[in-house]
This record gives structure tokens, sequence and C-alpha cells, in this order.
């Protein structure tokens, strides 16, 4: 059996950044507009006027500020509220795996070593561009990497339970280095005309490169101390989009073909539960959670956050300590903690360790103990 490293992560950010002024005046343009038509019924009590947003509902909310997106035009008009996205042809790169790629390729120049060096390529996030051929294979493709890629979707969970599954590769000698790669394109499943969430969510990539040990370069990277995985199923957090929707026309088009929780039963059944499995997954590891240097988690929701971080840590964090990134990039789905691993780390000595955490819809769950080499 052999132990695994992070060698290395990747970022890929795009250019355009929507402000959550720009987004609530979108969002209360629309309003204004819907309970204007509307009116008549509206005081005849047979639709409910809509409540316009605001900056302080959002950051009290939610903690986020701002978001980026790959088309700010269409998210901002009141008229369309939703990115648009041109289809390319078949023989063009797809816009999945070109971020996908970017990601890549910055992990790839970080790691120092050529991309031949990879075995395998799992593609993990909250959604695929579509169903096949897979994007893993299309991202390994363009990289130029032998071996194989496939797909897989645990929704926020998605980039922990890839680093698991390339930890069991690497363990079992079926790869040198694995890629995982996380294109999160969360705007194009976003309701922005729902009040309740047309917030939360921003586009990134990011990618990971999971190594044997043995082959990594001295000093490089993170030892893998443990991983663990949890589900429970939960329909608190969903999206019935789906290749079926077509066989049920009269479904087409409601709410639920996008993304839909309820945030407060999450919140009040999520927080425990995950640090719960945090706090467990230290003590089988013989890890101290309250001597943890860094928490990297889930970017969804600010007071989340805090929340997990006190029960983990059994204190208020210090700055820095439970590291906040969604205020920029606001939730990136599974590559929110990564976004929080690659971008808060540098000041790591050897021997320090540290906590990649998962969690979202399922409900799934996924904990990184990391070790500084």
């Amino acid at each position: 059996m052999h132990s695994a490293v992070i060698a290395a992560t990747g970022l890929y950010t795009p250019p355009q950044s929507v402000s959550n002024a720009e987004l609530v005046e979108a969002f209360n343009s629309y309003v204004a507009n819907f309970n204007t038509e509307h009116a008549k019924a509206i005081e005849a009590g047979e639709v409910e006027a809509l409540t316009p947003s605001s900056v302080e509902f959002i950051e009290k909310a939610s903690g986020i500020k701002s978001r980026f997106v790959v088309d700010k035009a269409g998210v901002i008009d009141p008229a369309v509220m939703t990115p648009r996205i041109p289809e390319r042809s078949n023989d063009e790169l797809s816009v999945m795996a070109e971020i996908g790629v970017a990601a890549a390729r910055d992990a790839i120049a970080r790691w120092g070593k050529d991309a031949s060096q990879i075995d395998a390529v799992i593609c993990a996030a909250s959604n695929m561009q579509r169903a096949y051929p897979a994007m893993a294979i299309e991202i390994q493709q363009a990289l130029g990497i032998e071996g194989f890629g496939f797909d897989m979707n645990v929704a926020c969970s998605s980039a922990t339970f890839g680093i698991k599954t390339a930890a069991d590769y690497i363990a079992t000698g079926s790869a040198r280095a694995v890629l995982v790669v996380n294109p999160e394109i969360t705007s194009g499943h976003l309701n922005f005309r729902d009040r309740d969430s047309h917030f939360i969510f921003g586009d990134v990539a990011t990618a990971v490169i999971v190594e044997r040990e043995d082959l990594a370069k001295p000093g490089q990277g993170w030892e893998i101390l443990g991983t663990r995985l949890k589900t429970q199923f939960s329909n608190n957090i969903r999206n019935n989009f789906g290749f079926l929707n077509r066989a049920a026309p009269e479904g087409i088009g409601a709410a639920d073909k996008l993304f839909v929780q309820e945030g407060r039963k999450v919140f009040r059944e999520v927080v425990p539960m995950v640090a719960e499995m945090i706090v467990d997954h230290a003590g089988a590891l013989g890890v101290d959670p309250t001597g943890l240097k860094r928490l990297w988690l889930h970017q969804a929701n600010i007071n989340m956050n805090v929340m997990i971080g006190k029960r983990v840590l059994g204190r208020e964090p210090e700055p820095g300590e439970n590291v906040i990134i969604l205020d920029t990039y606001a939730n990136t789905s599974s590559a929110g903690s990564i976004i929080a691993f690659h971008s808060a780390n540098e000041d790591f000595q050897a021997g320090d360790t540290g906590l990649i955490c998962s969690f979202g819809a399922g409900y799934s769950a996924g904990t990184v103990f990391v070790r500084k080499r």
C-alpha cells in the first residue's frame, strides 16, 4: 500500500465579477416589473407579490459580497437573469472542460512535472455539461494524459470525494498520480429570480494533483493523513433537472429544475453532523482537532462555517484559522474548500496539520486531514 500526498493545486477564476449591489439592482427591477404586471391579481389575492432583495439582507444571510461568473451580462439583465453561454460545436473544447483545463494547467505548473506522469483524471463537480462523453476524458485529451478518466457528482462534496478516490487509487498502485478537476459553473443552476437564493453561487474551477508519496519531490506537498466520507439522504437541497424531464413535459420550467433548498433545515441538520464527523475522524487518526492550524471548509454560508469552526476548535477561531473566501467567490460548490486551501497554506511549516472539509446536498460530507511535508 502506498501513501498519498496532495502535491499541488490549481485555480481558474473567471474575469467577470458581480457585486451584491449589481445583483440586487437586477433582481429588484424584475420584482418591480412583476408586481406592476400582476397588480390586479395581487390585489385580488390570486398572486403573491414579490419582495425586493437588499445588499444588507444578502450579507447578513450569507456573508457573500460578490461572485465571479462566466457571463455577467445575462445575469444582471432583468429580462434574462441567467448566464448566456453560446453552444459550441462538438469539435471545440466545451466550456466546462476549458475552465477545468485552465485550473489543471495551473496545478501542473506548480507541481513541476510533466502531465504525462498523471495516470488518471477525475472530473468531480456538482453539474456536468452533458451526460457523455465524460468531461474527464475530454480534459484528459486536452492535457495529453494517458490512462483513464471519469466524472463524479456528489454535489458540493465532489472535490473531497474525488480526493478520497484518488488517494485510494494511489494506495492500491493503480496510479502514480491522479488529477482531480472541479469545474463549477453554478450560475447555470441558480434561479436568479428567487429572493432566498439569487445571491448564493459563483463560477470557478479548481484542480488537485494527488501523488504517490515516494514519487513526490522532497518536502513538496501535503501528506494525506486520512480521508472519510459520509452520506445521508435528504430532500432539503435538491435539483430535479435531468434527462427524464422531457418525458414529463408538464414539469419543464418548474422551479425545482434549478437549485432549491430549505436553508434553515440545512443549517440545523448539517452543522452538527459535520462537526461531529470532523471530531470523530480526528480522534480516529490521533489528531487533536483543537490543535489544527487551519480549517479549509466548504464555502456555503459564513454562519455555518463559524459555527462548525467553534465546535471543532472548541473556541472562537482566531483570524486566519477558519478560512473564508465566500465573501468574494460566493458558494462555488465543490470548489470552495479547494479555493480556501489553495489560497491560504503558504505559511505552513513541516508537521503543521489542517483539514479540508466539504458538505452539501445528499446530504454528503467529506474530510481530508493533511500534514505539511
